[in-house]
C-alpha cells in the first residue's frame, strides 16, 4: 500500500515541477498537503482503506476534509482542497484513474480577514529601534527598510541579489510567486540601508572561509549563507518588541501595512498590484477595505447620532 501512495506522490511532484513549471515552495505546498491526506488514509482502520490512490472516493476526501475543520481556515481548507483536486486531476491525465473524486466537493469560501497593519509612526519606530552597533545592525535595518519599502514578500526579500539592485534607476528586480519577474520601485531609505549595509557585507564573506565566495544574494547570515524566513521572522519580532508593538505582527505585516499606507496616500490600485505581484485586482483590493475601515471609524465617532 505504502509503495503505491509514495510513487504517486513523487510522480505528482515531478509533474507540477516539469509540466507545470511551478516554484519548489508552490511544488512543496502540494506534495505535503497530499501526503497527509495519505497519511490519513492509512491510519483509516477497518476494510475501508483504499489499498491504492486510485481507489479513493469522494467519501476519503470529504471525510479528511470533515476530521481537519477545527484545526483548518476555511482558506486554509479550500487550499487543501485544490492539492489534493490537483492531484487526482494528474492522476486522471496520467490514465490512472476514471474520475476525480474532489469534483463535487465545494470548495469552502474563504472569509474575507482584514490584515494587521502597522501606522506609518510604528514601522518608524520599529525600524528605528535596531541596534546598529550590533554587527548585524546594518543587514537588520536594511532588511525591514527594504521589506517595508518595496513590499515585498519575506522569500521575496531573502532571495534578492546584489545584481539585482538597480540604485541610479531607483529600481529592484524581484523573483515572485511562480518565479515571475517584476521592477519595484526602491526609495532612498532603503538604498541608504543598503549601502551602509554593503561594508558589513564584504567583512561577513571575507571572514567566512566556509561562505559561498560566489554568492551574489544580497542578505546574508553571519555564516556568510543567504538568510533564512525563520531569521527574518526573529528580526521583524524582536524589533517590535523593542519598539513596544503588541500587535501580533509577522514579516507580512510590513507588506500588508506598505500597501495599505500607499492607498491611503492616493496610490492607484493598479500601480499598488503590479508592486505586490498580485495576479488578480482583487487580491489587491483588500487593502481599500482596511483604508475604509479607518475613515469608518472617523465617520461614525463624529456622526451626530453616534456621540
Amino acid at each position: 500500500m505504502e509503495k503505491f501512495f509514495s510513487e504517486a506522490l513523487e510522480d505528482f511532484g515531478n509533474y507540477l515541477r516539469l509540466e507545470r513549471g511551478l516554484s519548489e515552495n508552490t511544488v512543496s505546498s502540494y506534495v505535503s498537503d497530499v501526503a497527509l491526506f495519505f497519511d490519513y488514509l492509512s491510519s483509516v482502520e477497518g476494510g475501508s482503506a483504499p489499498e491504492r490512490p486510485e481507489d479513493c472516493d469522494r467519501y476519503c476526501v470529504s471525510s479528511y476534509l470533515a476530521g481537519r475543520l477545527d484545526t483548518l481556515s476555511s482558506r486554509s481548507q479550500a487550499r487543501v482542497l485544490t492539492s489534493i483536486r490537483t492531484f487526482f486531476s494528474f492522476m486522471m491525465e496520467e490514465g490512472r484513474c476514471d474520475e476525480n473524486p474532489c469534483e463535487l466537493i465545494d470548495t469552502p469560501k474563504p472569509q474575507r480577514k482584514l490584515p494587521v497593519v502597522l501606522s506609518v509612526e510604528e514601522v518608524g519606530r520599529m525600524i528605528s529601534s535596531v541596534d546598529l552597533t550590533d554587527p548585524l545592525g546594518h543587514r537588520n535595518k536594511a532588511i525591514l527598510e527594504v521589506m517595508y519599502g518595496c513590499g515585498l514578500r519575506v522569500s521575496e526579500a531573502v532571495s534578492i541579489r546584489v545584481t539585482d539592485i538597480f540604485a541610479d534607476e531607483q529600481f529592484i528586480r524581484v523573483i515572485g510567486k511562480g518565479d515571475k519577474q517584476r521592477l519595484v520601485p526602491i526609495g532612498e531609505c532603503a538604498l541608504s540601508a543598503i549601502r551602509y549595509y554593503m561594508p558589513d557585507r564584504k567583512r561577513i564573506l571575507d571572514s567566512c572561509k566556509t561562505a559561498m565566495k560566489d554568492t551574489d544574494v544580497l542578505f546574508l547570515n553571519r555564516r556568510g549563507k543567504p538568510m533564512t524566513r525563520v531569521m527574518v521572522f526573529n528580526i521583524v519580532r524582536e524589533a517590535a518588541a523593542r519598539a513596544g508593538i503588541t500587535k501580533d505582527i509577522s514579516p507580512h505585516t510590513l507588506r500588508h501595512s506598505f500597501a495599505t499606507h500607499l492607498i491611503e496616500n492616493g496610490a492607484d490600485l493598479r500601480a499598488v498590484q503590479q508592486m505586490l505581484g498580485h495576479e488578480s485586482i482583487m487580491t489587491t483590493e483588500i487593502y481599500t477595505h482596511v483604508d475604509a475601515s479607518k475613515w469608518q471609524k472617523t465617520i461614525l465617532s463624529h456622526h451626530p447620532r453616534e456621540i
